[in-house]
């Protein structure tokens, strides 16, 4: 890589901008081909888009790429966690833990069950659950841990399932920021008890708007399938606990995936594994360039360690703003912007904080949902997580490579470097 040119005044300030060749092309996804559309043209054709032939084929073919043993379909990663939570027995006044620094979807269904959540630290490297802030929060109403891959980086799952196996609970994996993603060379989803994705049209994996549940333990599917699945209970639910009421679903849920997108997901999922390695090689290089810069750090495992970060999905950069006088993270990206470079504050915001967690009464019970059906109050308050509530502080949006053009993508690395080179003069 070129060496960039980080003397030109900065464009916040009236120099020129760093950014100025056309890369639209680099960053267009989800990458929709003829073969897609065909696939989506013959369900609609077919009038099939409620049926579930298309759906349990892709079934077959995920179960056979994350290596489990069953695989099923949802209309979204949502109602898939839903699931994976109900199959890990989660039930009325019992506890998830879970990280506050994530998307919704990861904690909230557990209110639908009756049950609550527990929040845990992350660590501040990963962005992931910090295997340290689990056990002295598992209590006996704890049923299960919800662990996130974060922004497409793996958890630390070696002792997490560790800890799990120790108290006899489950590990359920939410690897919507991860499809295809490696810890320590194995692939994650498939290290848990259960794992949950969403499959919407921007993840790294996009196939419209659906989800996957994905397990090797026939309980949990054949749970899954109970709740939501009663057109297919008649024929595949054998447990006692549940073959007395096949027919309808127990939660009431109709969790039937629209055949459209399980036709677009087989296409995608035949070429996922190029285009996951074309990212890869983008994003890696990006970083590359950038590693010697101060003030911004990848998200990243470690090179070597066997990990990997799949789609990576909403790519961010560690922000350190100590490296550059104390600088505050919207004034970095403001000049970066102006460079003709997009990018925001890119982490979450912590769960714990907001009050749907802390005073929503949302089925009418006269108390927060939170603590409903709750032997203790278990709400977390501000400076109760602080590396969680530091995080979003310290994190920034980075370009989202889908292939590898090195010219063009040293263009965005040189507007990153010029504007951490010159951070004194925005000061």
């Amino acid at each position: 890589m070129s060496s960039p040119n980080v003397s030109e005044t900065l464009a916040l300030l009236g120099g020129p901008k760093a950014v100025t060749t056309d890369s639209a092309d680099l960053f267009r996804w989800p990458i929709v081909t003829a073969e897609d559309e065909q696939g989506v043209l013959d369900v609609l054709r077919a009038g099939s888009m409620s049926e579930d032939d298309v759906t349990r084929s892709f079934e077959s073919d995920y179960a056979a790429y994350q290596g489990c043993k069953h695989a099923l379909g949802f209309p979204n990663g949502t109602a898939a966690l839903l699931a994976a939570m109900y199959g890990c027995g989660v039930r009325r006044g019992d506890e998830i833990i879970c990280p506050s620094l994530t998307y919704w979807a990861s904690a909230l269904p557990a209110f639908s069950l009756g049950a609550t959540v527990v929040f845990a630290e992350v660590e501040p490297d990963s962005i992931c659950l910090d295997p340290s802030d689990i056990e002295h929060r598992i209590t006996p109403r704890t049923k299960a841990i919800v662990v996130v891959h974060y922004c497409g980086h793996p958890a630390d799952m070696d002792p997490i399932v560790e800890i799990a196996r120790k108290h006899g609970i489950k590990v359920i994996e939410d690897v919507s920021h991860a499809h295809g993603g490696l810890y320590k060379g194995r692939l994650v989803g498939a290290i848990g008890d259960v794992s949950a994705m969403s499959m919407m049209s921007g993840k790294a994996f996009p196939i419209g708007e659906a989800g996957m549940l994905c397990t090797d333990d026939r309980t949990i599917y054949e749970r899954a399938l109970a709740l939501g699945h009663y057109e297919r209970t008649e024929a595949e639910v054998t447990l006692p606990e549940l073959r007395p009421f096949v027919g309808l679903p127990l939660g009431g849920y109709k969790h039937r995936v629209n055949q459209t997108c399980s036709a677009m997901g087989r296409v995608q999922l035949r070429h996922y594994p190029q285009r996951m390695q074309d990212i890869q090689d983008a994003m890696n290089h990006f970083w590359d360039g950038l590693e010697a810069v101060p003030g911004v750090r990848a998200h990243r495992p470690p090179k070597g360690s066997g990990s990997t970060m799949g789609g990576w999905y909403n790519p961010l950069g560690h922000y350190l703003p100590e490296e550059l006088g104390d600088l505050s993270l919207d004034r970095f990206i403001e000049a970066l912007n102006a460079e003709g470079v997009p990018s925001w504050r890119a982490a979450n915001r912590c769960l714990h904080l907001h009050p749907v967690f802390n005073t929503a009464d949302v089925y009418g019970d006269g108390k927060p949902t939170r603590i409903a059906f709750s032997d203790r109050d278990l709400r977390q308050g501000p400076g109760t997580l602080p590396v969680s509530e530091a995080v979003p502080d310290r994190c920034l949006g980075v370009p989202w490579f889908k292939r590898l053009d090195p010219e063009r993508i040293d263009e965005w690395v040189a507007a990153f470097t010029k504007v951490a080179r010159q951070a004194d003069k925005l000061l």
